[in-house]
């Protein structure tokens, strides 16, 4: 086992790297969390013996959410773009084996590992509107992929999480697996190996979405949905024009642009500071 740093460790296991994350309470996405994802997998990319790659968490929780106490400072090391574009970009599959919660950016950094493994009492969502906020590394635009805009603009305007058997039923959680998760990493990771370890982005997938591309009734119903259940709220709008971006714009990096410019709108809104 190697230490990568002070909170992650990296473990080689035949053809299988396993990538730990141990920062208690809730394994936010603090700097060194972010440098450990990034340094991690990218030291197991580069070890020739490894085929796959399995990250996963120590404690009671997979990654719970951004780490609150880095709000309003001066950024530090690896970005969670820095460490997602290692993740999604590496050229060896990286299993995502989750437990407890993966929520917020714990679910966008599940969200661009290319398969993800969770045990039954697992939860996942991205709450980030409860602060009048969206999500801001890419969850607005892969998860309609995923599940379809309707259901996808549901998820994120409610923040509620969802359980892992639901969640598989949907689309978002590959496999639900009983018993310890590190073992559940690891076959899974065994049998994407024995596939031909491929890498499967879902920034590529395009036959969820080309269902509801150019269908203005989805959003139109959704924001008939928001007149009722969520007036003259600034937020929830704000992730329907994202999904809407996610369907209909050219590519996924003009959707992300969007993602950025509403997120950001969003951080302006005086609804957010009263909603915190």
């Amino acid at each position: 086992m190697t230490a990568i740093n002070d909170v992650t460790t990296l473990e080689i296991d035949g053809e299988i790297a396993v990538v730990t994350l141990n920062s208690p309470p809730v394994n936010a996405l603090s700097a060194p969390v972010r440098e450990g994802i990034t340094n991690g997998v990218k030291a197991a990319i580069d070890n020739d013996a490894v085929k796959a790659i399995v990250l996963i968490c120590e404690g009671k929780t997979f990654i719970a959410g951004a780490d609150i106490t880095e709000f309003g400072k001066a950024p530090k090391g690896p970005s969670l773009f820095d460490a997602l574009q290692m993740i999604e970009f590496g050229t060896k599959p990286v299993v995502a084996a989750i437990h407890g919660t993966a929520l917020g950016g714990g679910l966008e950094v599940a969200l661009t590992c290319h398969y993800r493994v969770a045990v039954p009492s697992a939860k996942c969502g991205l709450p980030e509107v409860k602060l009048g906020l969206l999500p801001c590394a890419g969850g607005t635009q892969r998860l309609p992929r995923l599940i379809g805009a309707e259901a996808a603009i549901a998820a994120i305007v409610s923040g509620n999480p969802i359980m892992a058997p639901q969640a598989q039923k949907l689309g978002i959680i590959d496999r639900v697996a009983e018993g310890d998760i590190v073992d559940a990493g690891i076959k899974y990771a065994e049998e994407i190996i024995a596939a031909g370890s491929k890498t499967r982005k879902i920034r590529e997938l395009e036959d969820v979405i080309a269902k509801d591309r150019g269908n203005a009734e989805v959003f139109a119903k959704a924001r008939a949905q928001l007149s009722k259940t969520n007036r003259n709220q600034f937020a929830p709008e704000q992730i329907v024009k994202c999904v809407e971006a996610a369907v209909n714009s050219a590519t996924f990096d003009e959707g992300m642009d969007a993602e950025r410019r509403l997120f950001a709108e969003c951080m302006q809104d005086p609804q957010r500071e009263a909603v915190i």
